[in-house]
């Protein structure tokens, strides 16, 4: 299976945006994977307060992350004055050069902190490369490529969170992880999950005509 993380043994800390805060709750065994990691993880209170809005549609993530925190997977941290700076700089402009809070809370905490900004969409990213050319990123499928966390789960379980991760929360697929994704899960899944690019849902489900 070709799934590479971008995660490394130098890593300590891992700032998680809100996406993949959704993203491990739809496994249905964040707390596994989060206990087979070898980092620290955190969100920063700007994300918690972004998954308390989503109460009132019906999920349930925020009261998930309390549980993840009460378990001490997960810490919750503020931005110091450096940090808000920074996530000044990422709210504050036009559209196109700004982004969603906890995006930007998420690098914000980052740069300011030296950890590893966990963020999966690409405006994101093309802003930090931009802004932030040193600051270490990685996004959700890293968590699941990493090599303890599949050990932990086995290939069955992985490939079942993983399914989860796509079909419950949408979860996005970056380029270079679609090939280690679509051979995890199966060609058959991979063509019924609507996050994963139309070109290759089609190649998938061609194979099973």
């Amino acid at each position: 299976m070709r799934l590479p993380t971008s995660l490394s043994d130098d890593d300590s800390l891992l700032i998680a945006d809100t996406s993949t805060v959704i993203n491990l709750n739809a496994t249905g065994c964040a707390e596994k994977i989060l206990r087979a990691l070898p980092y620290r993880v955190a969100v920063v209170d700007v994300v918690a307060d972004e998954l308390k809005d989503g109460r009132p549609k019906g999920r349930n993530d925020a009261r998930k992350l309390s549980l993840l925190a009460s378990a001490k997977l997960i810490e919750v941290v503020k931005l110091g004055p450096e940090g808000l700076i920074h996530f000044e700089s990422l709210v504050v402009g036009t559209a196109s050069e700004t982004l969603d809070d906890g995006e930007a809370a998420t690098i914000a905490y980052a740069a300011e902190s030296s950890a590893v900004a966990l963020i999966d969409e690409r405006k994101a990213i093309r802003l930090c490369a931009t802004r932030f050319p040193t600051l270490r990123l990685g996004c959700t499928v890293d968590l699941f490529a990493h090599a303890a966390v599949r050990r932990a789960l086995g290939p069955s379980t992985l490939a079942d969170a993983v399914h989860k991760a796509l079909i419950d929360a949408r979860m996005r697929v970056l380029p270079h992880h679609l090939t280690g994704i679509v051979e995890l899960i199966g060609s058959e899944r991979a063509s019924q999950c609507v996050s994963i690019p139309r070109a290759v849902r089609t190649k998938c489900g061609s194979r099973h005509s």
